[in-house]
């Protein structure tokens, strides 16, 4: 089998418009969670998000194209620009490499707006461009043109977990040798009035709207819900030997990929799922020491509890698991982009030598008592990092890397 590495990162949320700028906000603990401005959300419960407010997307396509593609789709067009300069291969066989885009929603601000133009002004007004706007995999349609990539065009869109499940995905096609390499695009932009409202609804998001910095506290004993982020994280993955030919610069390989299913409940977590996605990355790695997992840390208190007890069977103990946190507290939950930004995060981390904190974790519980990096970053040596996703409808991701 094949071995796959990364060789390019790209990525933009509520805290930067980068990848160094976002991760050095969040190791600073810096929190991008504020009232929300793109639309009027007085009426609503939870009236906050991980909003980016200075995003100009003619600043990474043709202003005449804008209008055409949606918000998560600029904000991935964004990412991928990035994560292809960052990889920098200046020669490659478009039919040899390709992409998997994903989204837990994709258009929904498209879909909400030309609902209501329907509505009020009649079909016959719906703009043509609707379509195109809205589908997940044209997001990876718009990316795949821009760099002509001719290999696998792929979209995974199974909710939160989504954007691990592209890695997977994305790195099956070089393990199984139908690519060389493949672009991984994880983005989301559902900060919208039907987004939160549906949401808010479903009492997921944490109406502390009051305090938006302090909303999102993951593990902590008064998490009341998650808060909506948005935003997109890119990876370049590349065939190790071609990448090592070329001289290319590795993060890291990934040797470990799990997936599974809960069957259980459409929005309530069982302990048996993730403990089996995470079971099958950690079994297909070697069982290797693990020194840091970014937690899928959502701080609602289902999940938190769940993926606590979820880690302590995996590795037999609290004692035995490895330090973890959830960067969400800084970013928000980036829905379907949430996994692949946070594997971004995961493998910079791995880079500079430093665990990511666990922001406003101020009151233990004692059903989540592992070591969550509270509050403050600090350094550590990482040459194995796990980054966990979990999405409604019971599916399970996990991925693990490891320093070359």
């Amino acid at each position: 089998m094949r071995r796959v590495v990364v060789t390019g990162l790209g990525m933009i949320n509520a805290v930067g418009m980068d990848k160094e700028s976002s991760f050095k906000a969040i190791i600073e603990g810096q929190c991008g969670i504020k009232r929300i401005s793109l639309f009027d959300a007085s009426k609503h419960a939870a009236q906050i998000a991980g909003e980016i407010t200075d995003f100009d997307p003619t600043t990474v396509m043709n202003p005449k194209e804008v209008k055409k593609a949606d918000r998560f789709i600029q904000f991935g067009i964004k990412a991928a620009q990035e994560a292809m300069n960052d990889a920098a291969i200046e020669n490659f066989e478009p039919e040899r490499f390709g992409i998997v885009s994903a989204s837990g929603i994709g258009g929904l601000t498209n879909i909400e707006k030309n609902a209501l133009i329907s509505h009020e002004r009649g079909p016959r007004r719906i703009s043509p461009f609707f379509i195109p706007s809205a589908l997940v995999n044209m997001l990876g349609g718009f990316i795949s043109i821009e760099h002509k990539l001719r290999g696998p065009n792929l979209s995974d869109v199974t909710a939160c977990a989504a954007g691990t499940h592209a890695i997977a995905n994305a790195a099956k096609s070089i393990m199984l040798g139908m690519a060389d390499q493949m672009l991984v695009v994880g983005a989301e932009a559902a900060i919208c009035d039907v987004g939160i409202g549906g949401f808010a609804s479903m009492k997921a998001l944490s109406t502390d709207n009051d305090t938006p910095q302090k909303a999102s506290r993951p593990f902590d004993a008064t998490r009341n819900g998650f808060v909506m982020g948005e935003g997109s994280g890119a990876l370049v993955l590349e065939e190790y030997e071609s990448a090592k030919a070329r001289g290319a610069r590795i993060y890291a390989e990934l040797i470990g990929f799990g997936e599974s299913g809960d069957a259980n409940h459409i929005t309530t977590p069982v302990v048996d799922g993730p403990y089996r996605a995470m079971k099958m990355a950690y079994e297909m790695a070697g069982k290797p020491k693990i020194d840091y997992i970014n937690a899928h840390g959502t701080s609602t208190p289902a999940n938190d509890r769940n993926e606590t007890a979820a880690l302590k069977m995996l590795f037999g103990s609290k004692e035995a698991c490895p330090p973890v946190s959830s960067t969400k507290g800084q970013i928000g939950h980036c829905l379907g982009a949430a996994g692949s930004i946070e594997a971004v995060i995961s493998l910079m981390a791995m880079r500079d030598g430093v665990l990511p904190p666990t922001i406003n974790y101020e009151n233990p519980d004692p059903e989540c008592d592992l070591d969550y990096v509270p509050n403050t970053a600090r350094e550590a040596e990482l040459n194995v990092i796990m980054s966990n996703s979990f999405g409604f409808g019971g599916t399970n991701g996990c991925v693990i890397f490891k320093r070359v």
